[in-house]
């Protein structure tokens, strides 16, 4: 197969950090590539080199044979590279046509838009891949997976020959993974080169011609599927062997910590009745739009249930306000950190203690700021922290380290009771890990734990008992140890 793109002995460095270390790496027309490794190692640095952000410090790039002296944005966009990052950079308030053709409209200039025009490239640019989307549709109220074919669609406006793929699943419900994989496949019959970024291991496998580990900075391997699997992967991106480890549930007679009857929600879910004992982890899976988040943001009061009854300890609870549930020792870590979990210009010692500001008064009514630091201090150790400074910006850390501020921030206000939604979501392999043994380390001293995720196997070997919701009810409850993760996928996707 030719090769599109090659990159030689490049390096790049930041204050105090070398991200690149004499890297080469090459990408062949039409394939579909995968880039894997922990955070940190490299990666985003590759793709803002190859997509012009960032200038190499020394090392060669050739693109289809000629090299090239420096890539810009334009000029990587001229020889048609473009990238879709995470956050898809799409304009909520426009259409679906809008925001396909736009950079066409721009490029043409002219003071009139011709709405005709701006149609015919939509569809044109949709018809590609094999979509039908509203092209009236504002794109800000579209569920992700769609705004996701949106930009990919934009970048099929141009001559597209390589699409880099930032994370693309990270925040997608299955059914649109699997959409999207077909798209990317799609892409490929087209003669596209996909560099596909992921911290998923089965889509890697699922996809990928050939898969480049990065470690520490440093192209560690590029090998095909074939000659890889689930261990030696992880083995090469962490250099140490990842430990299997399930969790057990050791006193099934633990007094019962929260208790729900009956509650109910209009539009969201109804009667439902679940339990929580001291040192239990408990599942709640289902499909998006099942009502398990729903269920969430209910028992810590975001959006109160209209009926039915909470018990905390044996004691019914009224929770109508987040405020209520704090009292109740109910804390809940939310599926979006950035948006709802984080203050991202904020210390990292802010957010690990915006919680418990209350508890770090000095005489005179002020924050003590020793108290504060300290205590921001104990949870970035507790929870291995990976920061230089309690005051560096947490919008600096990696995705692994914001999820375990997240949780720090919470467990600091000392709950009885901890929800967390898709702890894992966009964390790399050694940090998921992390975050399991230390909830499973926390069910160990007595907490009661309602694990929220859309990953069967997380599911199976992080929990004792799994509660499947569809349409807004708990229809079916599993013991973990006896479960497959393909039998709880298919009772996630039964009718219901």
């Amino acid at each position: 197969m030719e090769e599109f793109l090659r990159l030689e002995k490049i390096h790049k460095s930041f204050v105090g950090v070398h991200a690149l270390k004499g890297v080469d790496f090459t990408l062949r027309k039409g394939e579909i590539h995968c880039l894997v490794g922990e955070n940190g190692c490299g990666k985003s640095t590759l793709i803002k080199i190859i997509s012009g952000v960032l200038q190499p410090d020394s090392g060669r790039i050739v693109v289809e044979g000629q090299p090239v002296a420096s890539l810009g944005s334009a000029a990587t966009m001229a020889r048609g590279i473009q990238v879709i990052y995470q956050d898809l950079s799409l304009f909520p308030n426009l259409t679906v046509a809008e925001n396909i053709a736009i950079a066409e409209v721009k490029e043409r200039g002219g003071g009139v838009v011709d709405w005709d025009e701006v149609r015919r490239i939509a569809r044109a640019a949709m018809a590609r891949i094999r979509v039908d989307l509203d092209l009236d549709a504002e794109v800000g109220e579209l569920p992700i997976g769609v705004q996701q074919l949106v930009a990919i669609c934009r970048a099929l406006t141009s001559d597209l020959k390589l699409l880099i793929l930032d994370e693309p699943t990270a925040s997608l419900p299955k059914h649109d993974i699997e959409n999207l994989l077909s798209v990317v496949r799609d892409l490929q019959a087209h003669g596209i080169a996909v560099l596909f970024v992921s911290h998923k291991l089965n889509e890697i496998f699922a996809v990928a011609e050939r898969i480049t580990v990065f470690r520490d900075g440093e192209r560690v391997a590029t090998l095909p599927p074939k000659e890889l699997d689930d261990d030696r992967l992880v083995a090469l991106m962490t250099g140490r062997t990842l430990a299997r480890k399930v969790f057990a549930f050791a006193d099934a007679n633990a007094r019962k910590v929260l208790g729900v009857r009956g509650l109910s929600k209009r539009n969201h879910f109804a009667d439902v009745s679940l339990e929580l004992r001291a040192g239990e982890i408990v599942g709640l899976t289902g499909l998006i739009g099942s009502g398990r988040t729903e269920l969430a943001l209910a028992l810590f009061g975001i959006s109160p249930a209209e009926s039915g009854e909470i018990r905390v300890e044996g004691k019914p609870v009224q929770i109508r306000s987040v405020q209520d549930a704090v009292a109740a020792g109910i804390a809940y870590v939310p599926e979006n950190r950035l948006v709802q979990g984080l203050v991202m210009k904020h210390s990292v010692e802010a957010n690990v203690t915006a919680t418990v500001l209350d508890r770090l008064l000095g005489r005179i009514g002020l924050v003590d700021p020793d108290r504060k630091q300290a205590l921001a201090r104990e949870w970035i150790k507790a929870l291995g922290i990976k920061v230089s400074n309690p005051a560096v910006p947490v919008q600096t850390l990696s995705g692994g380290n914001q999820q375990k501020v997240v949780i720090a921030k919470w467990l600091a206000a000392s709950p009885r009771i901890l929800i967390l939604d898709g702890p894992t979501v966009g964390v790399d392999v050694m940090a998921k890990a992390a975050i399991h043994d230390y909830v499973r380390g926390l069910a160990a001293r007595g907490m009661a734990v309602l694990l929220i995720t859309d990953e069967e196997a997380e599911a199976v070997a992080n929990t004792n008992r799994i509660l499947i919701m569809r349409a807004g009810r708990i229809r079916d409850e599993i013991v973990a140890a006896a479960a497959e993760a393909e039998q709880v996928q298919q009772l996630v996707e039964a009718p219901s």
